[in-house]
């Protein structure tokens, strides 16, 4: 082993969680074509972090706030498509840098939960990672058919006159929390990475919904492990790592797909 388990052991199991929890959410969210909402939210969760620590609270705690909020925005809007989620975006970013730029905590600081703090993570992020994917995986077996069938069927819930929102506001506040908490520990684009490239290449293969799930997850687990070891073997920040594989692996995918002849080589 090129490098120290025992120190970075907190930091590991803080992130391996997410890795399995966030792909899972990601094959709903594509269904749903709301794969921006990990962007949006997490933005809003990055902007309550902000806030929440120039009041003395951890990022971890401050995130689920914003994010959650969005999700009730979102649902009380009646709005299910990518495009709530980019006023999110705009919202999160702009309220983020105005705190920074209006309290103590700075730019560097709003920067950091952009990047990620996964190697600062203990385990109290560890307790809140492994509480948000355990609750992923006792909700999305009752979600998952639901969901589906709003997506392909939309009429039938209002023919059969059915309390839906309460399957789509406990999916939105699912992704919320998840997303909030990966934020605040994994960084904004490892948490949109893990959600947006395992989904797509699941979607790209697998020939079920349980295959699906077990391809996204298999992904995102094998990428985070790889990008753990080599971000630390090669004293690198983890966040970008773990980003440039998913975007490799979707290229390289394609292009095996389409084989050498068809991309032209």
């Amino acid at each position: 082993m090129f490098w120290p388990m025992d120190d970075f052991l907190w930091p590991f199991l803080a992130g391996l969680p997410l890795a399995l929890a966030l792909p899972l959410l990601g094959t709903l969210l594509r269904l749903r074509d709301e794969w921006l909402a990990t962007l949006g939210l997490a933005h809003l969760a990055a902007a309550a972090a902000l806030a929440g620590m120039g009041l003395g609270l951890a990022a971890v705690w401050g995130a689920p706030v914003g994010a959650m909020l969005g999700a009730l925005g979102k649902t009380l809007a009646r709005q299910r498509n990518n495009s709530v989620y980019a006023v999110m975006i705009l919202g999160g970013w702009s309220l983020m840098l105005l705190i920074a730029a209006n309290s103590a905590l700075g730019h560097a600081l709003a920067q950091a939960l952009v990047d990620g703090q996964l190697y600062f993570a203990g385990d109290r992020e560890a307790f809140l990672a492994a509480t948000v994917a355990l609750l992923c995986l006792w909700a999305l077996p009752w979600l998952t058919p639901r969901l589906i069938r709003a997506r392909l069927l939309p009429s039938f819930e209002r023919a059969n006159h059915l309390p839906a929102w309460r399957w789509h506001l406990g999916f939105d506040l699912l992704v919320a929390l998840t997303v909030a908490v990966a934020t605040a520990t994994l960084g904004l684009m490892a948490t949109f990475a893990l959600v947006f490239v395992p989904a797509w290449l699941a979607f790209r293969h697998a020939p079920s919904w349980r295959r699906a799930w077990r391809f996204s997850t298999g992904v995102g687990i094998a990428a985070y492990g790889l990008a753990f070891a080599l971000a630390l073997g090669l004293d690198q920040p983890f966040g970008p790592v773990l980003v440039l594989l998913l975007v490799s692996a979707l290229i390289l995918d394609g292009f095996v797909r389409r084989g050498p002849r068809d991309a032209g080589v």
